[in-house]
């Protein structure tokens, strides 16, 4: 998957979760702030690790963190939206993995903003990116059957 804008299509999301649009989360114009679409794909995020902790991905001496994020804004999203972020592991690498995500409208079944995110292996106390364990891996691809490897 490369920079350019992804094909919903072709993505095979195994996890989504629905949005609550707040009253303040509409800008003067009617239409979410971009600047909030990214804290909905933070909750996306969010949730996706969550439901790789329940399948037995420990947290142990590991954390991830953002290195990259890149979104694609192809339509406005408005308060009546039916929203839900959509989030996929498509790739990991010996130190990061990337993630594909989409804000979708169940309503009109369309893809409203698309952001790809690199996050990185990170050591909290020293300060010091780290590998991608095993046992991280080997959750991921349990739950991303498509997940590519370096």
């Amino acid at each position: 998957m490369d920079n350019s804008v992804f094909d919903a299509e072709a993505v095979k999301f195994n996890h989504q979760m629905s949005v609550q649009i707040r009253f303040n989360d509409v800008d003067i114009y009617g239409h979410v702030n971009n600047a909030v679409i990214l804290s909905y794909f933070d909750l996306g995020k969010v949730s996706y690790f969550e439901a790789l902790d329940k399948q037995g991905i420990g947290h142990g001496d590991m954390a991830l963190v953002i290195v990259n994020v890149n979104v694609d804004f192809q339509a406005p999203i408005f308060m009546g939206d039916n929203i839900v972020v959509k989030t996929k592991i498509y790739e990991i690498g010996n130190k990061s993995v990337k993630l594909v995500q989409e804000l979708y409208d169940e309503k009109t079944q369309r893809v409203k903003s698309v952001c790809r995110t690199i996050m990185c292996g990170f050591d909290p106390k020293t300060n010091v990116s780290l590998p991608i364990s095993e046992e991280w891996r080997k959750v991921i691809r349990a739950y991303e059957k498509d997940v590519l490897q370096h």
